[in-house]
Formats: C-alpha cells, structure tokens, sequence
C-alpha cells in the first residue's frame, strides 16, 4: 500500500504525456496531397510583412519564388525597417517580376505592426487567394501548389500549416520543445483543430496562413485583429466563430521557420503572446481569462517539479514514498521528452535538459504574466487587448 500512494499520484505525469502523443497522431499531412498545380490555377498573392528581417529576406523570397505552382505574385511590405531588409528585396524584385516591394505607411494607432503591414499588402493585391507567410519561413517548390490543392479539397475557408521549426542553438532546442508540446497538449493534432466544434478550439500557424481573398475582405481582414497579440489564433477563432471552415494540417517536409534565436529573442519572442494572447484565446469565457494567469506558469512548474524532488528525495531528506513518486515521473517524462525530440528531428540526448528548458519556460511566462498586456518586439511597444 506505501507503494502504491506514489505511484497513484504520478498517474498525471505518466497518463498526461500518453493522452498529448495519442491526440498529436490524429494529423493529416501535406504529403498526402497533390503536387501537381491545377489545371485552373488562380492567382496566389503571397504577401510576406517584413521588418528588420535582412537575415532572412534573401533566403525567403527565393524559397518562394522556386515554386512550380505558375500563377504567383508576391508582395514584400517592408514595415519601416532599419536594416537593409528592403534593399535586399528588391535586389531580388529588379531581376524577377514576380515580386514587389511596398514600403509600408506609418503605423496609425490602435494597430500592432505586423496586422498593419499585412493590411498594406492584401490591399495591394490582385490574387484569388491570399497567402500570409513570415519573412523567416522557408518554401519548398511544390508548397503553394500542394496548398492550394489542400485547401480547395477540404473546401477551407482558412487554411493554414504547421512546419518544422529549425532550432541551432542550445536554448532553442531547449524551449522550443517546451513550447510546442504545451500547445499540443491544448488544442491536440490537426484533426482536432480542424473539426473543432467551439472557436476557442481551433488555432492557425501565422507563419503560413491561406484563404481566398473575397472570405478575407468579408471578414473586415486584419482590421478586425489589428490589436491582438496573436493575430493568428484570433483570426482562426474569428472565422470559427463566423461559422467559417478552419483547416490545419502539417508540413515538416514542406515548410520550415526559425522563430527565435538565442535567449534573448526567445523570452521577448514568446513573451509577446503566451499571456498577452493566450488570456483571450486559450481557454475562453471570463472564468477562463481569470484563471490564467495562475494556470499559465504552473504548467511548466509541474513539469519541473518531480526534477526538483527527486535529488532532494535521493539524499535522503524527504520520506522513501516521494523518491518513488519522483523517480517515476521523472522517467515518465524522459520517455516523453525523448519522443518529442525525436519527432522533432533532434538529438534524443537533448531530452536529459527537459528540466532547464521547462525552467526557462516558467520564467517566460511569469515575466509575461507580470507584465500584462504591454508587450515589446521589433523596437516598437504596444498596449494589447
């Protein structure tokens, strides 16, 4: 019976990663799709708001414009940048017509950047489909054909990917997993999102976002989130809401993005949106809004937390019933950590740190959760919703 308590108590820790694994398999996957562009094929304008992105631009733009689908425009907006993001643009603008670059208007008030420059660019464009994509993402060829396929056989009036994350420092490979299993556990596979019932359920990937233009200018376009953290989730839930068709599906073999790199841009990266956006979208309804910022770092202390205890317990400081409770929820959690990095297409080893990333993490979202709505990116500081 002694036995029995710890083990019964680290149920959580053992049921817990088992149920997120189960959920993220219901996945539909780009790769089941047709590569061949259709035989009508309408005219894509993939607009790509960029500001201080002159790491990034070169590489982006030409990904994009390697495409095989035969009916592209693409639409840089330099959003005011202060590096050399749009000269490198339309270095590449003056030997490919495919491409303009628009040099964004002043950010008028009540607007965060990115939804402003987004708006600049669906004004300026002429296609039947819109395509939304990050200045730090990466497109394989046949990407916007196999897209536009998906899109049109799943009838979405929202489309939208989820690529692989390309992590090269430590701290990325330490926080990234952290943050994407946390969202795998809320919101599940792509299945789940997809055929999600309530609004607060579904989510979108701004780094690839899909629709046709007529739904997107119907809908008020990003006016309609022009003050929300996450312009994505809110436009996800806002179509949801509308009674509109959200479709997510998966992508690792087809798009890639590099968020963040190092520390630093991680904790401003991720700060911007886990509170600021996550109290509007993660759980819903006015109960939910207040709980979360309890909810929001405990997560990630109850990660850590069987890490702390085991050596404490190992030494002999706490009774024999909390080794056993520690002991097998650590190992529990290193089984898990091992199979998300392994999907992840990282070294498995990297799953023996899962406590400082969850540690970080905590501390990302505590700093988030003490500083409320005000968020800061890219040089400019916003008051959220």
């Amino acid at each position: 019976m002694p036995l029995l308590i710890p083990l019964c108590c680290a149920a959580p820790w053992i049921l817990g990663p088992i149920v997120i694994v189960l959920r993220s398999r219901r996945s539909r996957d780009l790769a089941d799709v047709s590569a061949a562009p259709p035989a009508d094929p309408p005219l894509v304008s993939a607009i790509i708001p960029a500001r201080n992105e002159r790491k990034h631009i070169e590489a982006c733009l030409r990904s994009v414009l390697a495409t095989t689908y035969p009916a592209l425009e693409v639409i840089v907006v330099d959003d005011h940048s202060t590096d050399t993001t749009g000269s490198l643009a339309r270095g590449i603008a003056a030997v490919d017509p495919r491409l303009r670059v628009l040099d964004n208007l002043a950010l008028p008030a009540g607007w965060l950047g990115k939804q402003w420059a987004c708006a600049t660019g669906a004004a300026a464009a002429g296609g039947e489909i819109l395509l939304f994509a990050d200045a730090d993402t990466r497109h394989t060829p046949t990407l916007v054909a196999r897209s536009v396929n998906a899109m049109r056989a799943s009838a979405a009036d929202l489309f939208t990917l989820a690529g692989r994350q390309d992590m090269h420092s430590a701290w990325e490979r330490l926080v990234q997993p952290q943050i994407f299993a946390l969202l795998a556990s809320r919101y599940g596979g792509s299945e789940q999102v997809t055929n999600a019932r309530r609004p607060v359920d579904v989510i979108a990937n701004g780094q690839f976002i899909m629709m046709p233009a007529t739904v997107y200018r119907a809908q008020g376009g990003h006016a309609a989130v022009r003050d929300k953290a996450a312009e994505d989730l809110a436009l996800a839930q806002r179509f949801k809401a509308a009674g509109l068709r959200v479709v997510l599906m998966m992508a690792t073999d087809f798009l890639s993005t590099r968020m963040y790199e190092g520390l630093r841009e991680l904790v401003a990266g991720w700060g911007k949106n886990v509170f600021a956006a996550g109290r509007e979208t993660a759980l819903g309804g006015a109960a939910g809004r207040a709980a979360f910022p309890v909810l929001l770092p405990l997560v990630p202390l109850t990660i850590l937390a069987p890490a702390i205890v085991l050596p404490v317990a190992a030494v002999g400081l706490l009774p024999a019933g909390w080794l056993v409770w520690s002991g097998v929820c650590v190992a529990a959690s290193l089984a898990f950590w091992i199979s998300v990095y392994g999907y992840m297409r990282q070294r498995v080893w990297w799953a023996l740190l899962y406590p400082v990333g969850a540690a970080v993490v905590f501390y990302i979202m505590l700093r988030a959760v003490l500083r409320g709505r005000r968020i800061e990116w890219k040089e400019r500081a916003y008051l959220t919703q």
